[in-house]
């Protein structure tokens, strides 16, 4: 995420940004504030959580209570893996960006389960495919693989040690000055509105690995 900020959002301008998912927990003690803090920014972090490093709590957890074409930059780092209809959030990203704002993502590969709701794991094909549906442009998409062996075949053996056994995949998305507002309005409506009403997956089959039901209430961590 340092790297991308760095590239992407030169320091000669004001950004206005917003923080998805940006509760902190735990010991935890990094935040996307202190990748900034060299940047003239005014941050607003928004998680369906209050607590630390939070702003503005979401009240619905697909909808961000932010007013459409607004924001300059979106930052979301180790979030969109705990999100079940991530679909539905990336529309709503997608509609607060102004033209030409940046959302900036980061997301595990690979990596054992490590929340009570942990869904997905994203790869660059992934990147394209949320760029195809949300009609954003995508500038960049890399994953953190393992090692190359014998110049061929990733070396997955290799992830159980320290340095290899988490992959993240990072993902820089530009909303194109010729958005399709209005159509794609069409689509984001019902989508969010569905994701808002079937957020609890709790309750739905078969346990997981641990005996557990596959989730709980949609938590942005």
């Amino acid at each position: 995420m340092a790297r991308v900020i760095e590239t992407y959002l030169p320091r000669n301008r004001h950004y206005t940004v917003v923080d998805f998912g940006s509760r902190t927990t735990g010991k935890q003690t990094a935040t996307h504030r202190d990748l900034l803090r060299d940047h003239d920014c005014q941050i607003v972090g928004v998680d369906v959580v209050d607590g630390k490093n939070v702003d503005v709590v979401m009240k619905k957890p697909y909808r961000l209570p932010l007013r459409s074409n607004s924001v300059d930059v979106v930052v979301s780092g180790q979030v969109f893996e705990h999100v079940p209809f991530f679909w539905a959030s990336l529309l709503e990203i997608a509609r607060v960006l102004r033209q030409h704002g940046h959302f900036l993502m980061t997301a595990p590969s690979r990596g054992h389960v490590h929340s009570s709701v942990d869904c997905w794991r994203y790869y660059p094909d992934g990147l394209r495919a949320m760029a195809a549906y949300a009609r954003l442009e995508l500038l960049e998409a890399y994953t953190d693989f393992p090692p190359v062996r014998r110049g061929a075949r990733h070396d997955y053996k290799a992830i159980e040690t320290p340095q290899h056994y988490w992959g993240d995949t990072v993902g820089v998305f530009r909303k194109p000055a010729r958005y399709p507002g209005r159509r794609m309005a069409l689509v984001r409506e019902p989508v969010v509105w569905w994701a808002n009403r079937t957020r609890d997956i709790a309750a739905i089959g078969p346990s997981g690995p641990s005996g557990d039901k596959c989730g709980g209430s949609f938590d942005i961590t």
